[in-house]
């Protein structure tokens, strides 16, 4: 039998794929990429914005049409729309088979298994379960790379997001399980672990008494193979001098941080439930870039979230211009369901939000494209990934560039080179948000 596996939405998420696709392979079964040749295909679906929840549902009604035009006998949804709209789904898409909860990962071979017998399930555990899973995951990212998710759900209960009801609390995956799992995916070719979680900086908290993501980074980096380890999803409020000296002083950490800070205006922020203001991000951004200077900084922004001001986006737009983040991305608001934002007063039209959003990112595209300018002629680390044969150049990143939302460094070099080496390049132009480099030998 033949699995097609569908993954959208985050990279958590992803995870969460790789891992039942792990437990599939236990079971013999052959997982394909031809949706055509597929016998069961399983959605792992998402819902946090609405673009999200609309791609969820249109993959899903897409897959389903293999009951007519390929060999599908089987068609299985899993994830956040299927934790949120269990009975929506039952009732409307006659063609799902069984549908999986968010901590009900384990279970996908049993519900492959019934729906092949012809029975439609639905398999659903609490939400604050944590699920414990001993098979080893299928890498999918191309083997050099691999997502470490460190933690399950969040606590934070930000007034515009649905996460704590479809991914229950805070809950830390057992150190000993982690360091288990990198020296597993450092065994089949990893070279970088992201740590991810919906946040990770609050690490141990729970099962420890207190923030333990210093010590994992330690362990972690002691594991043979491993050459870099970025971290993800860092809330700024919880960032801590020990982990501001861990960064810096553990090699094989990257000087990089993803930081969501969602707005920069303190009223807004407040609306949001956000826990931190303009002035403690300004301070910890100084902090950061006074203990690491070469550090790189991610954020995210919301544009247009409810009662936000034209006062406040231009607050916003001061904001992105003072703390030139190296990398920024905005997302319009989305009012989600069952949220207390999405019954706020003030509600921002769609083309506004639209407006402020594209006006944010023209203040940080030129940032970033002046960023990307002071690289020239620097000598980076760049992890190759592969080779674009018709321009005769590798693509790689720096430890600037999270896969998939940073940018790219295109080398030239000499010789050959395979992907997942790590090499030397110097900066030789600037492309916008990609660089492009000589390969140096030292």
């Amino acid at each position: 039998m033949k699995i097609l596996f569908v993954s959208l939405g985050c990279d958590k998420n992803l995870v969460d794929s790789e891992v039942m696709l792990g437990l599939l392979r236990e079971k013999n079964y052959e997982i394909t990429d031809d949706e055509y040749q597929a016998d069961v295909v399983v959605v792992n679906t998402c819902c946090f914005i609405g673009d999200a929840k609309e791609e969820s549902i249109q993959t899903i009604l897409e897959m389903a049409q293999l009951k007519e035009t390929g060999r599908l006998k089987a068609l299985i949804v899993t994830g956040c729309l299927a934790q949120r709209y269990k009975q929506q789904i039952l009732e409307e898409m006659p063609e799902v088979d069984a549908i999986l909860g968010t901590m009900s990962i384990e279970n996908i071979c049993d519900a492959v298994e019934q729906a092949l017998d012809g029975k439609t399930t639905e398999t659903f555990r609490d939400v604050n379960y944590l699920p414990v899973v001993d098979a080893k995951r299928i890498n999918t990212t191309g083997g050099y790379y691999s997502y470490l998710k460190i933690a399950e759900g969040c606590d934070k209960n930000c007034t515009y997001c649905i996460i704590p009801t479809v991914r229950g609390h805070y809950r830390s995956v057992p150190m000993e399980r982690l360091v288990e799992e990198a020296t597993n995916l450092a065994k089949e070719g990893t070279e970088e672990l992201i740590l991810v979680a919906q946040e990770t900086t609050l690490y141990g908290k729970d099962l420890y008494g207190e923030k333990k993501l210093p010590e994992l980074l330690h362990k972690l980096g002691e594991i043979p193979g491993i050459k870099w380890i970025r971290i993800l999803y860092c809330y700024p409020e919880e960032i801590t001098d020990e982990l501001i000296q861990t960064i810096k002083n553990e090699p094989k950490v990257c000087n990089y941080l993803d930081i969501p800070i969602q707005h920069g205006a303190d009223d807004i922020l407040r609306r949001m439930g956000r826990w931190t203001n303009k002035q403690e991000i300004i301070d910890m951004v100084t902090k950061l870039r006074k203990e690491i200077p070469d550090i790189c900084l991610r954020t995210t922004l919301i544009s247009g979230f409810p009662g936000e001001t034209q006062k406040n986006h231009e607050e916003v737009l001061e904001f992105v211009k003072e703390m030139k983040f190296d990398r920024l991305g905005v997302f319009a608001y989305s009012a989600e369901e069952d949220t207390p934002a999405a019954d706020f007063p003030d509600q921002v039209p769609e083309e506004v939000k639209e407006q402020r959003r594209n006006e944010i990112m023209e203040v940080q595209q030129k940032i970033a494209f002046e960023a990307a300018e002071d690289m020239l002629y620097r000598k980076v680390q760049v992890l190759i990934e592969g080779k674009l044969p018709e321009d005769d150049v590798y693509i790689g990143r720096t430890y600037k560039d999270a896969p998939n939302v940073d940018g790219y460094i295109f080398v030239h070099c000499g010789h050959e080179l395979i992907s997942g080496e790590m090499i030397t390049a110097q900066v030789t132009d600037a492309k916008g948000y990609d660089l492009i480099g000589e390969a140096v030998w030292e």
